[in-house]
């Protein structure tokens, strides 16, 4: 995930600013370097978390996100 998409990002549920929490950064001689391939978003309004895993960040609401891990199992 590019850290420059936190501009137009928001929290699917309310609407509200994200905050990154990054875990793992692509490393500068990678093709995508400086981007964040595990870590959080979090709303500075509902508390949610959005986890970011091969740098996709899933803004599911958390009932979808909860029936997509079953389901892909």
């Amino acid at each position: 995930m590019r850290t420059d998409l936190l501009d137009i990002l928001a929290c699917p549920i309310c609407r509200s600013p994200l905050t990154l929490q990054a875990q793992v950064i692509a490393s500068d001689d990678a093709p995508d370097a400086g981007e964040v391939l595990t870590g959080t978003l979090t709303c500075s309004a509902c508390n949610e978390i959005y986890p970011i895993r091969d740098g996709i960040p899933n803004l599911l609401p958390p009932d979808l996100r909860d029936a997509e891990a079953t389901t892909s199992r």
